[in-house]
């Protein structure tokens, strides 16, 4: 790749930046991991597949539409 394209100086500013980091990789790593926990941990504990408990298989989008219509038009039928 040429060396005078903008595009390969960039990727080689960050590149370089990156690779001579010393505090920097730790606290990368900290945020990936507390990114991970966030994501990955939490979802499976407090936000339970509310859809697979409420709708049956393939029927979820009939499930959504029915709540968004009782929910929009105030006739109820839905969890509130």
């Amino acid at each position: 790749m040429d060396k005078r394209n903008p595009i390969y100086r960039a990727y080689d500013l960050y590149a370089d930046g990156f690779r001579n980091m010393t505090l920097g990789k730790t606290l990368w790593a900290v945020i990936l991991i507390k990114l991970f926990i966030i994501f990955a941990v939490l979802k499976l504990f407090f936000f339970p597949d509310f859809l697979e408990a409420n709708a049956g298989k393939g029927g979820e989008a009939d499930y959504v539409a029915t709540e968004l219509i009782d929910r929009g038009t105030g006739l109820g039928g839905g969890q509130h």
